[in-house]
């Protein structure tokens, strides 16, 4: 009597479970919600939006929600805060928090981009560009202490331009209202992302003679990063998201940009698909999406070398203190 007891109360548990897959760990309930802050909406990072729309987080066993927090102070206020878990934005942020002496430091786990995505647009260009041509000229940069005005400014020096002495630069207006400012009549020449660029290009009211990205050299330009914290509490989650990452990035690399224009449109659905495709090949064709989430040392370096001569840097920071690569060396076996 009492057998059939215990095997009935055993067969009641196994039907319980069986119908609650979700709160036993399995079924398509248990996916790990993960919220994302991207410090702006861009064609630069491509690879997120494959990842998303490609259904690779979800493979791993994540819910991603994506939020756009603009600016890059207000992206890592969200992650310090806990708005959200993991941040998409430069890695000169998280080195910022951590000269500020952090208790819980913001860790650069996995690269999206290599180089800076900025083009340098001329109002009138000529036959032929010459770094020169910019002495004496209106610049309208970006805003001071972001990468994209570090890298602008590393590149003039480096083509024998004093920013701040050679022409007259303007990096007081809002990012978001940078484009809308040339769109005006401000500036000779300016500093813009993509599409915006190629935007300008069909418009006619400008063209691209060069590329800061080409200039400044690879460097870990924007970086999925969180808080140690989070790493400790959620290792296995870190590891997902960054096989997933992976597996965008590789299929990125070997997709055309139309297919990865087809890919990405549903997050930029009033952009001409033209305009994105052709953003999609400028960015390709220089090597700007990283091929694997990896921040090796020598781009690490190189961003202190332009913080640094940005005099945004307060001491060199070896990557080991805010840099974890081990995730990203674990997608790389498991593929």
């Amino acid at each position: 009597m009492k057998r059939r007891i215990w095997r009935a109360l055993a067969a009641s548990l196994v039907l319980v479970c069986a119908a609650a897959l979700a709160g036993c760990g399995g079924g398509s309930g248990s996916a790990t919600k993960v919220k994302v802050g991207e410090v702006t909406r861009s064609i630069f990072y491509a690879p997120q939006y494959v990842a998303l729309e490609k259904g690779f987080f979800k493979e791993e066993g994540l819910d991603v929600e994506l939020q756009t927090t603009p600016g890059g102070d207000k992206t890592m206020t969200a992650l310090l805060s806990g708005a959200i878990d993991v941040a998409l934005v430069g890695s000169e942020t998280s080195i910022y928090v951590y000269q500020q002496g952090s208790e819980d430091p913001v860790i650069n786990f996995g690269q999206v981009t290599q180089t800076d995505g900025t083009f340098l647009m001329a109002r009138n260009a000529g036959a032929e560009f010459d770094w020169d041509q910019l002495k004496g000229s209106v610049f309208l940069g970006q805003r001071k202490g972001g990468m994209p005005q570090m890298a602008g400014e590393f590149t003039l020096k480096k083509n024998g331009i004093d920013p701040h002495a050679d022409l007259e630069l303007i990096q007081n207006i809002d990012f978001a209202n940078i484009a809308s400012a040339y769109a005006s009549g401000t500036g000779e020449y300016v500093q813009l992302f993509e599409p915006q660029a190629s935007i300008f290009e069909k418009e006619g009211r400008g063209k691209v003679v060069a590329s800061f990205g080409v200039e400044s050299g690879n460097l870990p330009y924007t970086v999925f990063m969180t808080k140690q914290s989070y790493i400790n509490n959620n290792e296995a989650t870190v590891q997902k998201f960054t096989n997933a990452l992976y597996k965008a990035q590789q299929w990125v690399d070997a997709n055309s940009p139309e297919d990865i224009a087809d890919a990405i449109m549903p997050y930029f659905k009033d952009s001409d698909r033209d305009i994105v495709i052709s953003s999609v090949k400028r960015y390709k064709e220089q090597g700007s999406f990283a091929t694997d989430p990896i921040v090796d040392e020598a781009e690490w370096n190189n961003l202190l070398d332009v913080m640094e001569q940005a005099g945004e840097l307060k001491e060199r920071v070896a990557p080991d203190k805010i840099v974890n690569n081990s995730f990203a060396e674990k997608a790389k076996q498991a593929k």
